[in-house]
């Protein structure tokens, strides 16, 4: 069984990254944070690796993707109910962060979301389980 889940991610400015997500109300793990990488803390078991690019460039010999021209992965991130989505994205949008798509109702489940300061495009939402259909 896995037990944690890093999702490393470039950034061009470590300084401008780490204030974007404090902003939204997040932390990060001092303990695995210094000027080429920081360990945003988003829940229990989950983080996000934000690595300066030349750094992030060194675990892989494929190109960096800009993720303001080509989406490569779409994190998607649950909520307690749809204020908090909303609130998150205010929050986003407040700290320079943009809105690539409207929200979306579906009755079962609420979804917006933002790109972060690197275009990193995360997904909130809000789900009612006991309103959701049998299977999708």
């Amino acid at each position: 069984m896995l037990r944690q889940i890093f999702v490393n991610l470039p950034i061009k400015d470590m300084a401008r990254s780490q204030a974007f997500f404090k902003a939204l109300g997040l932390t990060f793990n001092q303990q695995f944070t210094n000027e080429q990488g920081a360990c945003l803390e988003i829940a229990e078991n989950i983080y996000a690796m934000l690595l300066v690019e030349p750094f992030f460039q060194g675990f892989t010999k494929l190109p960096i993707s800009d993720a303001r021209k080509a989406t490569e992965v779409l994190i998607a991130l649950s909520c307690d109910s749809r204020a908090e989505v909303d609130e998150l994205v205010a929050k986003a949008v407040a700290a320079g962060g943009t809105t690539p798509n409207a929200p979306q109702d579906h009755g079962f489940m609420y979804q917006h979301g933002f790109a972060d300061l690197d275009g990193h495009q995360w997904e909130v939402f809000w789900m009612d389980m006991a309103a959701a259909p049998a299977q999708m």
